[in-house]
């Protein structure tokens, strides 16, 4: 058995949003829903598209204005701080750093180099997607055939995404698989990572998760006839059964990078 993971540059961008730290303090960058704050035009930090650096820097200045003493913040009222102004960081955010520094890794270049920006049109959608393109850079862009493409889970690598796309109004979603356990040349475990927000997290509870796939072992869920074999995957049992149960309402694929 051995684990093939992302390199090292990626899992520390995974990192840097599960523990994020000032001072003392350490917690996860809270989960951020645009939405629902409804947030344009404002700063990175404020829009679930900031880099670690980009949310460190905003918490410091905040801090600073504020006359708030770094050494003063616990956890607790760190993940506060973040979550009441409403800085955090979404699914395609998280998505788009850790895939950048792993495509970065490969020396294959940053994502806006790569990515065809679909829902960007003409001469302004060319400048909007060229100064910002994090922000226009969703789970739909990345679930394109344009830049990704389908993987049958026997060649499922650390890097892949699991995207999963609404087949009605409901919000979009990816994962980033960062791990995968193989036995001889066969995948037995699948680690991913994303950000989200369920309900028994409450308003403090969002944030980065980690979560576990195994394929040794089947789900008992049943799922409609009209599943195609590309979402094998969902036969298989996931740790967080929260996600997993929501799976029928998407279409779930795991995709790669075009250039990865």
């Amino acid at each position: 058995m051995n684990t093939k993971t992302l390199s090292a540059r990626a899992l520390s961008i995974i990192d840097q949003y599960k523990d994020f730290s000032i001072g003392k303090a350490v917690c996860s960058v809270p989960y951020f829903n645009n939405k629902t704050t409804r947030t344009r035009g404002a700063l990175r930090a404020f829009t679930g598209k900031g880099s670690p650096r980009d949310i460190y820097e905003e918490v410091i200045a905040s801090l600073t204005k504020e006359h708030v003493a770094i050494d003063a913040l616990t956890s607790e009222s760190l993940k506060k701080y973040l979550t009441d102004k409403n800085i955090g960081i979404d699914c395609s955010g998280l998505a788009y750093y850790i895939l950048n520094a792993e495509s970065e890794k490969r020396s294959s270049g940053s994502l806006d180099k790569h990515i065809r920006f679909i829902n960007c049109h003409g001469l302004i959608g060319k400048i909007k997607s060229a100064l910002r393109p994090v922000e226009h850079c969703d789970v739909a862009t990345l679930a394109d055939n344009k830049n990704s493409k389908l993987i049958t889970l026997k060649d499922v690598l650390p890097g892949d995404m699991i995207t999963m796309v609404s087949k009605s109004n409901a919000r979009n979603h990816i994962l980033v698989i960062n791990g995968v356990d193989m036995q001889n040349s066969d995948p037995t475990k699948i680690f991913y990572t994303h950000t989200i927000a369920y309900p028994e997290d409450g308003v403090y509870g969002t944030g980065s998760k980690q979560g576990t796939i195994d394929l040794l072992s089947k789900s008992d869920m049943s799922y409609d006839s009209d599943i195609e074999k590309k979402t094998e995957i969902l036969r298989y049992a996931w740790s967080e059964t929260n996600l997993f149960s929501k799976m029928k309402d998407y279409t779930v694929e795991i995709r790669r990078l075009n250039w990865f």
